[in-house]
């Protein structure tokens, strides 16, 4: 079940501009905040205790929009999530391991010095990324038509992230390969 609701998650967040977007006229962000608080709230019941505090943020911004019912409050989510994935890897460089080294030892447990100075390297530049990604889907929040608020929430930006994801394993196999 604790798969199920991560997928779910996943797929909201990759569906959520284009449901605000073509939803606007016909769902009210009472009931799109109360559907996405609902998957958050069953990827907190199955989520490990040590992980359940990551929910928090994401069910009080359902519970507030809920509450006040105010269509500009639904643009915020996608701030909210890169806030919460900035957080979360600018707080393993800072306690660590940094969460890409985390991710590398699933594979392989035993990295060698020169590998776990490139996963945290990788980390600062996913801290960065989250950032910039924060901050622009923070401007279009706030300046920006919902037309271009939704092509960069529920395109671009996963486009942009594709784009480092495959430029970073690119590097990494060019580097695994020159060792």
């Amino acid at each position: 079940m604790r798969r199920l609701t991560s997928q779910g998650l996943l797929l909201a967040g990759f569906l959520y501009p284009f449901a605000v977007y073509f939803g606007r006229d016909s769902v009210t962000p009472r009931h799109l905040a109360l559907l996405l608080g609902a998957i958050w709230l069953l990827r907190c019941v199955f989520a490990p205790p040590g992980r359940r505090l990551v929910c928090v943020p994401a069910l009080v911004f359902c519970a507030v929009v809920a509450s006040i019912d105010t269509p500009a409050l639904l643009r915020w989510y996608p701030v909210l999530v890169n806030a919460a994935m900035l957080v979360t890897f600018a707080w393993s460089l800072k306690f660590g391991p940094p969460l890409i080294e985390r991710l590398a030892r699933l594979r392989e447990p035993d990295l060698p010095p020169q590998a776990i100075a490139y996963t945290r390297k990788v980390t600062q530049v996913w801290v960065m990324f989250f950032l910039l990604n924060g901050g622009i889907a923070a401007a279009l929040t706030l300046a920006a038509p919902l037309a271009w608020w939704t092509l960069y929430n529920g395109v671009i930006s996963y486009v942009l992230m594709a784009l480092l994801f495959i430029g970073e394993w690119l590097v990494r196999s060019r580097l695994r390969g020159a060792a």
